[in-house]
């Protein structure tokens, strides 16, 4: 059997890793050329981050995928549970790094400093996050689950794949978001 959810979470994995890594270059240079493109993008991928992973990657990890390997493969509980905290954090997360990036914006740079020391944990607990999903999880994953199992992970993350992934189209609801973050965010994402 294929596994096509496997190649799905990867994919979504190394799209959202460009995510980060791109905003984290734009945090780098700052908003000194054009603050309003700047913080455009910013809220905009911080607001994919919450619309996509946060809302359909993770909640499909948390119900489908990791019960399945951790019945059948219990040795990995200890992961599991980290990441299954690392969920439960990571929504309230990407708003409180929303409402900083806006502080930022609307009171200025004396609201940078806040932003900055929020944001940088944030990114590398993300990426240490997803890394551990690779690591661990996924290979157990290969190693124990079923044909029966892959058949259910596969419908279920074929249902909504990320656009960024640049493998579907972004449906309408994502079309107009993942069109501004291309056209104006750094490479690897962007094009600006």
């Amino acid at each position: 059997m294929k596994k096509r959810s496997l190649h799905i979470i990867r994919d979504e994995h190394a799209s959202l890793a460009a995510m980060l890594h791109s905003m984290t270059q734009l945090v780098d240079r700052g908003p000194a050329e054009d603050v309003h493109q700047f913080f455009d993008v910013m809220r905009a991928m911080l607001f994919y981050i919450d619309e996509f992973p946060e809302q359909l990657h993770h909640p499909k990890e948390s119900e489908l995928l990791f019960p399945r390997v951790v019945k059948k493969a219990p040795e990995i509980m200890g992961a599991i549970d980290r990441l299954e905290r690392d969920h439960m954090r990571s929504e309230k997360a990407v708003r409180d790094l929303l409402h900083l990036l806006l502080a930022w914006e609307l009171m200025g740079s004396s609201r940078k400093a806040a932003f900055i020391d929020a944001f940088t944990p944030y990114v590398e607990a993300y990426l240490a996050h997803m890394r551990l999903e690779e690591l661990v999880v996924l290979p157990a994953a290969e190693r124990a689950l079923t044909d029966e199992d892959w058949l259910a992970l596969d419908v279920a993350f074929e249902q909504n794949s990320d656009p960024l992934t640049g493998k579907h189209p972004p449906g309408p609801a994502f079309e107009k978001l993942f069109s501004r973050i291309v056209a104006t965010a750094p490479a690897p994402i962007g094009l600006g």
